[in-house]
């Protein structure tokens, strides 16, 4: 199981998004979303990190992709971004059986919810999705003859929203998680974690293999 050691950061000090995600990218701690679980039938790799701090009351992740052919389809939130050039978090709370998933694709399109298990699953209410502050980027070039894109997906999560209370403080938890790259549905699909996965098929809803994240 990795680990990953998220640091406190006064990020919300910074009045303006620019600036707090200027602030992320030179003070997360950075994880490599590089494990390439299912190789025979998706074999494609790309290269994708992610960055992550808190400040006691948000998680805040940005994450870089690079060289993809783009797909953003879906344009609402709850539709199915994992078709889409997608990155993912899911975490679960230790000591709980639900877990919780956010999915956006470039454009910042979210879909979240709580999780018994795959089928089973609460979607979060639209004060809660409000409360997720993304942004996007997207940088169209080309490789060769072939248009591809390098994108990132910046996301403030509060802490009520990932299960904790107003009263409780961030720091000293630990929460099992793992970070995706997908895109069911991209030219290339791909299926890409954080922390390997051992199934016989691509899927995300399995906690048992999420990693761990210590936040300072």
């Amino acid at each position: 199981m990795k680990t990953l050691k998220v640091p406190l950061q006064n990020i919300s000090h910074y009045e303006t998004l620019f600036d707090r995600i200027q602030y992320l990218n030179e003070a997360g701690a950075e994880a490599a979303i590089d494990q390439v679980n299912w190789k025979e039938a998706f074999p494609k790799y790309l290269p994708v990190t992610v960055r992550a701090a808190h400040d006691n009351n948000y998680l805040y992740l940005l994450y870089h992709v690079k060289g993809e052919i783009l797909r953003t389809v879906n344009n609402k939130d709850f539709m199915p971004v994992w078709e889409d050039s997608c990155v993912e978090f899911f975490m679960q709370r230790q000591d709980e059986k639900t877990y919780r998933n956010f999915e956006c694709n470039a454009n910042g399109v979210l879909l979240a919810a709580v999780h018994e298990t795959r089928e089973k699953e609460k979607k979060l209410s639209p004060n809660e999705m409000a409360s997720i502050i993304r942004f996007s980027s997207i940088q169209h070039r080309y490789e060769g003859e072939k248009e591809v894109s390098d994108w990132t997906l910046y996301l403030e999560i509060p802490k009520q929203t990932m299960g904790f209370s107003a009263e409780e403080t961030l720091s000293g938890k630990k929460i099992k998680a793992n970070f995706y790259k997908c895109g069911d549905k991209t030219e290339e699909p791909h299926y890409l974690s954080w922390n390997p996965i051992a199934t016989p098929e691509p899927d995300f809803h399995v906690p048992s293999f999420f990693g761990l994240l210590e936040l300072e």
